[in-house]
């Protein structure tokens, strides 16, 4: 539900520049530099000022990285690698819709201890890249799961499905597909939600509007910067930056 008048955000220009950094860190993500998007959920909410509504706020910006990401790798998805997810990712979602009816006191810290959690196990899966976890139903349920609830509440899934992915050791290009097209059908799978939620609004869209350019920006940089510098030296820096963003979540408003 959006609500009339439309009217610009009026927002100092710091929450401008942020905004536009997660807009172009999206877009870059979705698009060959896996782990640079993680510092968008801690600093838009940081942006937003409210870690309930920058959920619906940031969500418009990931669909429009998303269809970037389907349209480079529509031919190189492994959609067989996702059939045993969805189910539980579903039931995820429901979990994480309810807990977004909970008040911005509530859902702040528990921002932050997600996003925590992502970068702990961004780091994990990074010690551990060599080794594969076990297939089966128990291996769906716990990546699925975990996916759905942190997607809904933060838009935060995404190092868990990239440790989901790499152990169905699919090549890159298909890696990359095979998550740019799960988070696109989640994500809009998500709008109805929102929108029931009362998460959208004219300013929210205008400022996503706005914002438009970084995210493409940000999509068409990051096939370029994947074949200039190891995808290791942005994650060390994304990695830092997005701690110290989460660390700031903890802190009284």
């Amino acid at each position: 539900m959006i609500d009339f008048p439309i009217r610009v955000p009026d927002f100092p220009l710091y929450k401008w520049l942020l905004g536009a950094l997660v807009a172009f860190s999206v877009g870059v993500a979705k698009t060959g530099v896996p782990g640079f998007g993680i510092m968008a959920v801690p600093v838009f909410v940081l942006t937003v000022g409210d870690a309930r509504l920058s959920a619906g706020w940031l969500l418009p910006l990931l669909i429009a990285a998303d269809v970037f990401a389907v349209f480079y790798f529509r031919r190189h998805a492994a959609a067989g690698a996702l059939f045993s997810l969805f189910p539980w990712v579903m039931a995820g979602m429901i979990g994480g819709a309810i807990v977004l009816g909970y008040p911005d006191g509530l859902i702040r810290p528990l921002v932050g201890t997600i996003t925590l959690a992502m970068l702990l196990l961004h780091l994990w899966r990074q010690r551990r890249v060599a080794e594969s976890p076990p297939a089966g139903w128990r291996h769906a349920s716990f990546y699925g799961t975990a996916a759905g609830f942190a997607t809904m509440v933060a838009n935060a899934a995404g190092p868990i499905m990239n440790l989901y992915l790499l152990s169905k050791r699919l090549p890159r290009e298909e890696f990359v597909a095979t998550g740019a097209w799960f988070f696109f059908i989640v994500n809009l799978t998500k709008v109805p939600v929102y929108s029931r939620l009362q998460l959208f609004s004219s300013q929210s869209l205008l400022f996503d509007l706005a914002l438009l350019p970084f995210v493409i920006g940000g999509a068409l940089t990051g096939r370029k910067l994947l074949t200039v510098m190891p995808e290791k030296a942005f994650i060390h820096c994304v990695f830092g930056f997005a701690f110290l963003a989460t660390l700031l979540l903890f802190l009284p408003k």
